[in-house]
C-alpha cells in the first residue's frame, strides 16, 4: 500500500516539477541530470553498505531498460511538457496500461483480455481521446493539445509499457534498490550523450538557472526518481504490470490539481471529462483480477527495502 501510494501521488506531482524545469534548461539535459543524481547517489549508498554490484550481464539489462524507459519515454515526456501543459501530459500518459495490458498479453502472458478488462482500457482510452480531440476543444472554447507533444506522450508510454513487460524477463540484481539504481545512472549517462547529440549543451548557461527551477530538480531526484521510482521497481515484481500501471490512471488526477492550484493551468470541461473517464477506468482496472503467472516471481519483504 506504502508503494502504490507513493507511485500515485508522489509521481502525479512531479509533472508539475517537470514543467518548471524544463522553462529554463533543455528537457533531455534538465532528464539526465535528474537520473544522473539520483542513480549515482542510490547506487553509491547501497556499494557502500555492501550491496553486489550488477554484473556485466546486468548490466546490459539494466543499459537496454533504462533507453526504453528513461531515454525514450522520460526523454519525450520532458520534451513534450514545453508544448502541453503538465495536467494533460499526466492525463495523456493514461494509454500507459493500455500498451501494458497488451504486453502482458503478448509477452508474459500472465493476463487474459476479458469483457471487463477491455472496457476498462476502452474507457480510458476514451478519456485520452477526449483530451486530445481538436474538434472538442474548439466547441468548448480551449486551446487544441499540440499534435506533436501528444504523439510523444504515446510513444513514451508505449515503450514504459514494454520495458515494465521486460522487467520480469530480464537478468538484473536481486536487489529492486540497485536494480532501480543501476537503471537510474545509466539512463542519466544515456540521456546526456542523448541531449549532447542534439546540441542542448550550445547555449546553455547553468548560472541563468533560477531557484525554482533547481528546486524542481531537487524534488524530482529525490522523490520522483530515488522514491517512486525504488518502489515502482518493487512493485513491478510483486504485482500484475497492468495493476501497477494504473498509477497513470491516478497520476493525472494529482497533476491536474497541482497544476490548477499551483501552476495556473486552466481546467475547462475537457481536461474534466477526461479526468472522469479515467477515474471510472482505474476503479475498473483494480478490480480484475489477473492470470496468475507460471511461475511465481522472487518474493522480497517490502521491510527489507525500507530498511536499505
Amino acid at each position: 500500500m506504502l508503494a502504490f501510494a507513493i507511485i500515485y501521488f508522489v509521481w502525479g506531482s512531479t509533472f508539475l516539477a517537470i514543467r518548471v524545469g524544463v522553462h529554463e534548461v533543455p528537457p533531455f539535459l534538465l532528464a539526465s541530470m535528474r537520473f544522473f543524481v539520483a542513480g549515482l547517489l542510490l547506487f553509491g549508498w547501497l556499494r557502500l553498505k555492501g550491496t553486489p554490484s550488477p554484473s556485466l550481464r546486468e548490466w546490459i539489462s539494466a543499459s537496454f531498460l533504462a533507453v526504453c524507459i528513461f531515454v525514450v519515454d522520460y526523454g519525450l515526456l520532458f520534451w513534450a511538457e514545453q508544448r502541453v501543459p503538465s495536467g494533460i501530459a499526466a492525463v495523456m500518459m493514461a494509454t500507459i496500461p493500455v500498451f501494458m495490458a497488451l504486453s502482458e498479453i503478448g509477452i508474459l502472458r500472465t493476463q487474459q483480455l476479458t469483457f471487463r478488462l477491455a472496457l476498462a482500457l476502452l474507457i480510458g482510452i476514451g478519456g485520452v481521446s477526449v483530451l486530445v480531440s481538436r474538434s472538442l476543444s474548439l466547441s468548448l472554447g480551449e486551446v487544441p493539445i499540440d499534435r506533436a507533444g501528444a504523439i510523444a506522450l504515446v510513444v513514451a508510454s508505449m515503450s514504459w509499457s514494454i520495458a515494465s513487460a521486460l522487467t520480469r524477463k530480464l537478468p538484473l540484481p536481486a536487489s529492486k534498490a540497485m536494480s532501480s539504481g543501476a537503471q537510474m545512472l545509466a539512463g542519466g549517462i544515456l540521456l546526456a550523450l542523448t541531449a549532447a547529440i542534439l546540441g542542448e549543451f550550445r547555449g546553455f548557461h547553468i548560472q541563468a538557472v533560477s531557484r525554482g527551477a533547481w528546486f524542481a530538480l531537487a524534488y524530482l531526484i529525490v522523490a520522483g526518481s530515488i522514491v517512486g521510482f525504488t518502489a515502482y521497481v518493487w512493485l513491478i515484481h510483486h504485482e500484475s504490470p497492468t495493476k501497477v500501471g494504473t498509477y497513470a490512471y491516478v497520476n493525472p488526477v494529482v497533476a491536474v490539481i497541482i497544476g490548477y492550484f499551483l501552476g495556473g493551468e486552466v481546467v475547462g470541461p475537457r481536461t474534466v471529462l477526461g479526468t472522469l473517464l479515467v477515474l471510472v477506468s482505474v476503479i475498473v482496472i483494480t478490480t480484475t483480477r489477473a492470470k496468475q503467472p507460471a511461475v511465481a516471481p522472487v518474493a522480497e519483504p517490502l521491510q527489507e527495502l525500507l530498511e536499505q
